[in-house]
């Protein structure tokens, strides 16, 4: 079998090691006879799991001894309205920055619990850029979304501002180094950059928690789970054993500086190429170009076709772009190797060179 360049934008690429050690555990788990998806969740051999894998967040981003980790359910989109319920206060508001889908929509559900004031925005340009803004006072968190992974933009640098600060990572969270300690809140969905669908990170400062004096269902609580290690109830086993796999392989592949080098080592070489060729253009500004979503279209539409053939038969996959972008996204996580990145540049240099 010829091998698939996977440039999907999610469910994303992952370590090949974590997929045979993942296939491996479905047959048979730890050795107990036992499949990993069909034991307790409160048996010692998953707890373990989950500890470790909570464990290697820590280590990975350096967390100090304020911070919690839990892998829940729900995804980043039960995430936008459970920051909401658990930083916005009754007669309080909440500042948003809007660079694009996900991040109006975790607008659309904070709304829904309280006042919020959109204090950045970049609609105005179809998303193509990130905004510069400061963070009023005030407020009683500010949320922004890291990385755009439908317009392939992302904040270069964290926006500085004294009140609490709440960012949903999901598609860039691991991807290089940055100080998680200035977060009251980091969720995640795994399925960009971190394991399979099915679970979301959420890293919590336990001194910023607990604040609204709002009376939360229980399972919107993140303190309810804090209190339970995480396993308030059935936790996504496969999910949470893949991402734990993962995050083995980061650490183990030099951590946040190791995939810092591997990622810039791809994004420079594709975003070469990108300014190089005549007959190609991105869709973000160059001041907000993501590392982990490069978008581009060509510049005359009618040699999809050609460009569409050449790029299937080498081997790559998953890079049609969102309808509210068009063209190309070359989703270039972690696990995707350079050597992907490569292939692509050589079609988009093929298509060049047959126009020449």
């Amino acid at each position: 079998m010829s091998k698939i360049h996977n440039f999907s934008a999610g469910p994303c690429i992952l370590p090949q090691e974590v997929i045979e050690q993942s296939a491996a555990a479905i047959r048979e788990f730890d050795g107990m006879g036992l499949s990993l998806i069909e034991i307790s969740h409160r048996s010692k051999n998953f707890e373990r799991v989950m500890d470790e894998a909570r464990q290697l967040v820590k280590d990975i981003l350096n967390l100090e001894q304020r911070y919690e980790v839990l892998f829940l359910q729900g995804g980043a989109t039960l995430g936008f309205y459970t920051a909401a319920l658990n930083y916005l206060k009754p007669g309080g508001k909440a500042a948003y920055a809007n660079t694009g889908v996900w991040a109006a929509a975790a607008i659309k559900e904070a709304k829904l619990v309280g006042d919020v004031d959109v204090i950045a925005d970049s609609s105005d340009k179809n998303h193509s850029y990130i905004p510069s803004f400061e963070v009023p006072a005030g407020y009683d968190y500010f949320h922004f979304t890291s990385n755009n992974t439908i317009y392939g933009t992302q904040y270069q640098s964290y926006p500085k501002c004294d009140v609490p600060m709440v960012c949903d990572m999901s598609s860039d969270i691991f991807s290089k180094k940055f100080d998680a300690n200035q977060f009251a809140m980091i969720y995640a969905g795994a399925q960009k950059n971190m394991g399979p669908a099915g679970t979301v990170l959420y890293i919590i400062d336990k001194e910023q928690l607990g604040k609204t004096g709002r009376k939360l269902p229980t399972y919107m609580d993140l303190q309810a789970h804090i209190d339970k290690d995480s396993m308030y109830n059935t936790p996504p086993v496969f999910a949470v054993y893949a991402s734990m796999l993962t995050l083995r392989w980061i650490k183990n592949n030099g951590g946040l500086e190791g995939m810092e080098n591997r990622n810039r080592a791809k994004k420079d070489l594709f975003y070469n190429e990108l300014d190089r060729n005549s007959l190609f253009h991105g869709h973000s500004e160059p001041a907000s170009r993501s590392w982990m979503n490069p978008t581009f279209r060509l510049n005359d539409d009618s040699m999809a076709a050609e460009f569409d053939k050449l790029w299937k038969e080498a081997g790559i996959s998953g890079i049609a772009g969102h309808r509210s972008v068009g063209g190309y996204r070359a989703s270039m996580y972690n696990a995707l190797p350079i050597e992907s990145v490569q292939v692509l540049v050589d079609v988009m240099k093929e298509l060049e060179r047959s126009k020449g």
